[in-house]
């Protein structure tokens, strides 16, 4: 496939996947009451959790493969097969544990347990359909879980139940699951999977776990105690303005996820690395327009959005557009180190995650709940700097032969 369609088909297909969660919400909230809404959120957080664990410890290793000789086909098998052994296992606790449990959340914790490995292996596919240089592949079985998910969803009644919601959302998931499934082992066929390497030390999945949860609970723990000892308005407020930069969270997420894959067609490692920052520059300047379009909204559209969380978060708007442009820089830099020497993003995710929290406290300190989305920004303005900075310090080691650790010379992961 050439480098354009393949980058159109990546993109459409991450696209879809948003849109799907997006109306999967919508129709959610549509089809419930207040309370039970409440509860089909809790329990979809959890699989958003669970999702971004999953695509750490096995996707976002897969997609720093290259080519598609038989060591890559046969780890694209091993991950989709450990993701959904994982996810059965996962599942089944869960279902076990919440079955005992009384109340309509735990009944909704328990179907979700028993989805789990359709949700879980169909996304697993798009990982290996990405590191296979197919992603025309993972759109069609995005498309059909749309269509599919949607009629499922659309043929409900007003007050159907939190657990009925989350059984049709993620049974509808099947026969993309079944497709990817068919199309995986044609695409890989005579690549038997071993399972064994992705449980032992040193996996790479086991550093972009950490990561993942060291960069996520961190800042979400950090705003809901300041919200507990301070001013509760602080979390609402900051809440309300990230979900107004959702499709930004989704931009970033596709580039280091998927990214790898197009990005490794351009064969000079030097013009991969300028690639890499062009497409920072690009995600930066999208946060700023998308900033800028959101400040220029009407009261009543913003109040549409948010209701009367829009009053505070409307003013929290240039520090978060800021905080995400540049979130942008520091997500491409992640990215290039991963392409460069994947062992080092750990320590700059550990330390500018704590550093985060600790502007977002003295902003907080200094200039209350304005002041503390602004200490965010300033987290990500550094962590973004050292991110880059490192890519630099790698690009001129290795200017000597043998001193840098590649992708490429990691041990391949089965």
């Amino acid at each position: 496939m050439r480098a354009r369609t393949a980058v159109l088909c990546s993109v459409a297909d991450q696209g879809v996947a948003a849109l799907t969660n997006i109306l999967v919400l919508v129709a959610a909230a549509r089809l419930s009451t207040v309370a039970d809404f409440a509860r089909f959120s809790a329990v979809y957080l959890v699989f958003t959790v669970l999702l971004g664990v999953s695509g750490a410890y096995t996707g976002q290793p897969l997609v720093l493969k290259r080519g598609a000789g038989m060591e890559t086909r046969g780890a694209c098998r091993s991950a989709v097969a450990f993701t959904v052994l994982a996810a059965a296992t996962l599942g089944v606790l869960l279902a076990a544990v919440c079955f005992l449990v009384p109340g309509d959340t735990a009944r909704a914790l328990m179907m979700l347990g028993l989805v789990l490995p359709v949700v879980l292996g169909q996304d697993a596919v798009r990982y290996a359909f990405s590191t296979l240089q197919q992603p025309h592949l993972a759109l069609l079985s995005d498309l059909l879980r749309l269509a599919c998910v949607l009629g499922a969803l659309g043929t409900q009644a007003y007050g159907v139940s939190p657990a009925r919601l989350i059984t049709l959302w993620g049974l509808s998931a099947l026969p993309a699951l079944l497709l990817s499934a068919a199309l995986l082992h044609r695409a890989t066929a005579g690549a038997p999977p071993v399972l064994r390497p992705m449980l032992r030390r040193g996996h790479l999945g086991q550093r972009f776990t950490v990561e993942f949860g060291v960069g996520n609970a961190t800042s979400q723990l950090s705003v809901l105690g300041l919200g507990a000892v301070g001013n509760p308005l602080l979390v609402g407020a900051l809440r309300g303005a990230t979900t107004l930069f959702g499709p930004l969270n989704v931009l970033f997420t596709s580039a280091t996820s998927f990214g790898p894959p197009l990005l490794g067609r351009i064969p000079d490692e030097r013009s991969r690395i300028r690639a890499t920052a062009a497409l920072a520059a690009a995600l930066a300047a999208t946060a700023g327009l998308w900033a800028t379009a959101l400040a220029l909204l009407p009261d009543r559209a913003g109040r549409q959005l948010l209701g009367d969380t829009w009053s505070v978060a409307a003013g929290l708007l240039p520090a978060t557009g800021s905080q995400y442009a540049a979130m942008a820089v520091g997500t491409c830099g992640m990215l290039a180190l991963r392409m460069l020497d994947p062992r080092t993003t750990l320590a700059i995710q550990v330390v500018f995650s704590l550093t985060a929290v600790a502007f977002l406290a003295g902003g907080y300190v200094v200039g209350g709940v304005l002041g503390a989305a602004w200490g965010l920004f300033l987290g990500s303005l550094c962590k973004a700097a050292a991110t880059w900075i490192r890519v630099a310090r790698i690009r001129r080691r290795k200017q000597t032969p043998g001193e840098a650790v590649t992708a490429d010379a990691l041990p391949a992961a089965p």
